[in-house]
């Protein structure tokens, strides 16, 4: 993939605008995984990955090395990110219907479950750190490697398996303890 985005980039530079559009299609969900993690806050997550890739397209010069666009750009996306946060009053509520996707619209029973499980698996994402949140999101929801997620974070691939593992055994606690409270 590393080689196509260079390509991509590269054509990008010299103009061909479908170059910068196939490189948006590739890299949209990680980079809104990114801001998700960041923000907790869909419609802030969208807002700031338009404004990234817009920065991309401009700054599209800038990348030193194309090979690695998806590194630079989900940079862009979580300094983005970041900075809205600081800006920003807090304001965590998540509409359900952005976060997962809606159910079939026919069946209200599924859809009410599936919107049941969004409800507890967001407010059990609530007690992960951000980097744990983003590991789980690029590597459960996005199927990054254990290596891609440790250079997106900038932390040995150990420390990044150990989010992960952290991340997972918090949610299984959270999410078993409340299904224990039902029962």
């Amino acid at each position: 993939m590393r080689d196509a985005d260079a390509r991509l980039v590269e054509r990008a530079r010299a103009g061909e605008a479908s170059a910068f559009e196939e490189l948006v299609r590739r890299h949209l969900r990680a980079a809104y995984a990114v801001a998700l993690a960041v923000l907790r806050e869909p419609a802030d997550a969208e807002d700031v990955c338009q404004d990234a890739f817009l920065t991309a397209l401009e700054r599209l010069e800038e990348c030193r090395r194309p090979d690695r666009f998806a590194a630079w750009l989900l940079q862009i996306v979580r300094n983005r990110a970041l900075n809205l946060r600081r800006a920003q009053t807090v304001r965590w509520a998540l509409p359900l219907q952005d976060v997962v996707g809606v159910a079939g619209r026919h069946d209200t029973g599924h859809q009410a479950e599936r919107s049941e499980l969004r409800d507890r698996l967001l407010a059990a994402m609530e007690d992960l750190s951000e980097p744990q949140r983003e590991a789980l999101l690029l590597h459960d929801l996005e199927g990054w490697r254990h290596r891609e997620v440790a250079a997106h974070l900038g932390v040995p691939e150990s420390t990044a398996r150990a989010y992960l593992f952290q991340a997972r055994r918090r949610l299984r606690a959270r999410l078993g303890a409340e299904l224990m409270e039902e029962g």
